[in-house]
């Protein structure tokens, strides 16, 4: 499904990166979909240290301020919980929504926030491959907890300003789609879900399709998807020719997909965007909009079937 490697997304990303190299996880390769596997024990189990404990939260919510003391020695990574939520434990693949700022701790700049989304909040799938500031800072704590993650430059990269996380996942997020369920599209594939929501695909008598088509299986009234939004999404992918799977997150222990809705090919991107968080929906594409132009690769003539399930949506942050 995706036709190159993920961008760098925010001013944080390589701290992402780099933490989860610290952790033995690299990054995904250009033909693979990120696999994160929700585990019992801690992924990074960044412990508390004299820099986070010394790390001011004053205020909730949006009005939240943190300040760093200017001798803070930032010696390590750090995690200090301000206050214990009483939620479910979050662990590593879970989605969860989040309210929190990376702040500059040299400057006290606030680098990114989630200020930019709906009501204060952005949802984060906590996947080692692409969100380890965020697995750092909320694995194994229950919902609800306030943290705050300390992060020395020299993890970030060379030259990089030591950073400060501050973070509160305030509830965990469906994992299939919730929207309501639409009367079917003719002359499309047929989708039945089992009992966990995963999809069946039966490709109707016919031709294979020319030109790319979506059909919305279950509406949703979340956020909107913008060109360039990161997403995250179930799917299957089958082939028009036998209806076969080639490509599914349902067969990775249903382990939520994160990618960017430019860094897929053009028909799974016409079937995200424009569309709402919560819905379901099924597109076909001929090999033009899928992996026709990429020579060699074993789906290079094949129209291509996927029911996708958009979980969350979040944009882009301009680069600074």
């Amino acid at each position: 499904m995706r036709k190159r490697p993920l961008v760098i997304l925010s001013t944080v990303a390589a701290a992402t990166l780099l933490l989860a190299g610290c952790s033995g996880s690299g990054a995904p390769e250009s033909s693979s979909t990120p696999d994160p596997t929700a585990s019992s024990s801690c992924a990074l189990d960044a412990q508390p240290g004299d820099t986070s404990d010394a790390v001011v939260v004053d205020g909730e919510g949006a009005d939240t301020k943190i300040t760093v003391p200017a001798d803070a020695a930032f010696a390590g990574v750090e995690r200090t919980v301000v206050s214990a939520g009483d939620g479910e434990d979050i662990g590593v693949g879970d989605l969860v929504s989040v309210q929190y700022q990376i702040i500059d701790a040299a400057t006290g700049d606030v680098l990114d926030s989630s200020a930019r989304g709906e009501g204060g909040l952005l949802p984060v799938l906590l996947d080692t491959n692409q969100s380890s500031l965020f697995v750092a800072a909320l694995e194994c704590e229950p919902v609800g907890s306030r943290v705050v993650l300390t992060l020395p430059g020299n993890v970030l990269g060379e030259g990089a300003n030591n950073v400060v996380v501050y973070a509160e996942a305030v509830e965990h997020l469906p994992e299939v789609a919730t929207g309501t369920p639409v009367d079917p599209t003719p002359g499309m594939p047929a989708v039945e879900l089992d009992k966990a929501g995963k999809p069946t695909v039966t490709i109707p008598d016919g031709d294979a399709p020319t030109e790319t088509k979506v059909a919305v299986l279950k509406q949703g009234d979340g956020a909107t998807v913008a060109s360039g939004d990161l997403v995250v999404v179930q799917y299957l992918g089958v082939k028009w020719s036998d209806g076969s799977e080639f490509d599914s997150s349902w067969s990775r222990d249903a382990a939520p997909a994160q990618f960017q809705t430019t860094g897929v090919v053009a028909g799974f991107q016409k079937a995200l965007e424009g569309q709402k968080v919560g819905s379901q929906v099924v597109v076909v594409m001929p090999p033009a909009d899928g992996y026709g132009a990429s020579e060699g690769h074993e789906l290079q003539k094949e129209s291509l079937v996927f029911v996708v399930d958009i979980l969350a949506t979040t944009p882009v942050q301009p680069q600074q």
